[in-house]
């Protein structure tokens, strides 16, 4: 039976272990730590209570205090989750590709959060981290926790997360796989393991772009590049991070890594974030290579629920270019959301205009084609012929779109050419690309713009 606990924070750690039986993972068996499983949903819970105990301990954080951290989004989460049950105010400081969902939450749980610029490096005023020291140089009565260079990070990893792999696998492992966010996992976890059984083989998971793969493998100093995979990879190297403990590093890029975190929950019933899909890539990598079997662990490092708006959502993952579509060789390869394979939202002249309305807002969408019983657009309703109507004093929101959508169109063939579409957004209006057999969906700006901008080198 679970336990019954007094405080939430009683409940972080003790996370149980899943062995993976539906992916191919070779001749080995390959077990997750189930870390989405802390109360806050993330391995960084760990460290958060950790962190924060030392600082009390030692003084340097006071009742009435402000905490500050620069994060990827878990720590923040964590830091909230704890700060909340001990009194504390929290700022963060969060690079701008962060999901919304981590955003909202973040806020939902009191915390300040300050977006800053995800396209610059460790040494520019706008890199989040700096912002951080920053704000707590400038205000005597904060703390920053500084994950990057806190040694209680490390231990709470060697303490905890550490010991409980090794009791949950009867003392009986071969390898562990583990990423680089603040570094505190890899050099904790691989700390202990080593010390119990220094033949285990400590892998590191890095996100390709990030500067810590040409490190261990090739002793290369290379300038980071970019990635989209969150909460994981590194421009430079933490303080804390022991690369002495690693054996060898996995590159994985951002395709692989969504493609395994979807396949892990289709197939295994997880659902995962996005440094998982880089952490498994590399854990499903190594046993592959293996000739004889193998006992792995990797981590479940936080919960997916928070990606559902990325690498989860297929529009999403079609606009990066990471689900690959049939491909036209006309203006149909431009349509964002097609509608013959039923990826877009419509809407037909009965609906009342109320319900049109709400039905835009759930899909999150500034235009709906309205289309008759034959499939063909007979007009759009946007915000401006929504703006109009609202603000009409004869408006009936319960008459059907039919008497407010816009009958004013712009029809262009699948077959004109790319700068056919101009005049038509000099209009301010959207192309309705369509012949005389089918409807195929709209072409906004904005998907010129991400057609355009994929043709760059």
């Amino acid at each position: 039976m679970a336990g019954v606990y007094g405080n939430i924070l009683e409940m972080i750690g003790n996370t149980p272990m899943l062995q993976l039986k539906n992916m191919d993972c070779g001749p080995c068996e390959l077990f997750v730590k189930m870390e989405s499983m802390n109360p806050g949903n993330s391995i960084k819970d760990r460290i958060a209570i950790s962190m924060i105990n030392k600082a009390e301990a030692e003084g340097r954080l006071k009742p009435g205090m402000r905490i500050i951290e620069a994060t990827a989004g878990n720590t923040g989460l964590a830091l909230a989750l704890v700060a909340s049950q001990k009194g504390y105010s929290l700022t963060v400081v969060v690079p701008d590709k962060m999901s919304d969902e981590k955003i909202s939450h973040l806020r939902a749980m009191g915390a300040e959060v300050r977006l800053t610029r995800s396209d610059v490096e460790k040494g520019h005023p706008e890199y989040y981290q700096d912002i951080a020291l920053r704000m707590s140089q400038e205000d005597p009565g904060t703390f920053y926790i500084n994950q990057f260079a806190n040694e209680a990070n490390t231990q709470a990893h060697l303490d905890t997360t550490g010991p409980e792999i090794w009791e949950q696998m009867d003392h009986r492992m071969d390898a562990f796989v583990a990423g680089v966010g603040s570094g505190g996992t890899v050099t904790g976890v691989g700390r202990f393991l080593k010390q119990v059984d220094p033949g285990i083989q400590i892998n590191l998971a890095d996100p390709e772009g990030s500067i810590l793969e040409p490190r261990v493998n090739r002793g290369e100093d290379v300038k980071p590049g970019s990635w989209l995979v969150e909460g994981i990879g590194e421009d430079f190297i933490p303080d804390i991070l022991d690369l002495d403990v690693v054996d060898k590093a996995y590159a994985i890029s951002d395709a692989e890594a969504f493609e395994v975190v979807r396949n892990l929950l289709r197939l295994e019933g997880v659902l995962a974030g996005s440094s998982v899909g880089t952490l498994l890539g590399a854990a499903l990598k190594y046993c592959r290579e293996q000739e004889e079997p193998k006992r792995v662990v990797t981590l479940i490092c936080d919960n997916g629920a928070k990606y559902l708006s990325k690498m989860f959502n297929d529009h999403w993952m079609i606009d990066q270019g990471f689900i690959e579509r049939t491909s036209y060789g006309n203006l149909r390869d431009l349509i964002g959301r097609r509608h013959l394979e039923k990826e877009d939202y419509t809407l037909t002249p009965e609906i009342p205009l109320n319900q049109a309305i709400k039905r835009m807002r759930m899909y999150d969408v500034s235009q709906m084609v309205v289309i008759d019983e034959n499939d063909a657009v007979i007009g759009i309703l946007d915000e401006s012929d929504m703006l109009l109507a609202l603000t009409g004093r004869t408006t009936d929101p319960n008459k059907p779109v039919s008497e407010y959508m816009t009958s004013r169109l712009e029809t262009i063939s699948p077959d004109a050419n790319i700068e056919d579409l101009v005049p038509i957004f000099r209009k301010d209006l959207v192309a309705i690309v369509a012949d005389e057999d089918h409807y195929y969906g709209l072409i906004t700006r904005i998907d010129l713009i991400n057609y355009l901008r994929k043709q760059l080198p």
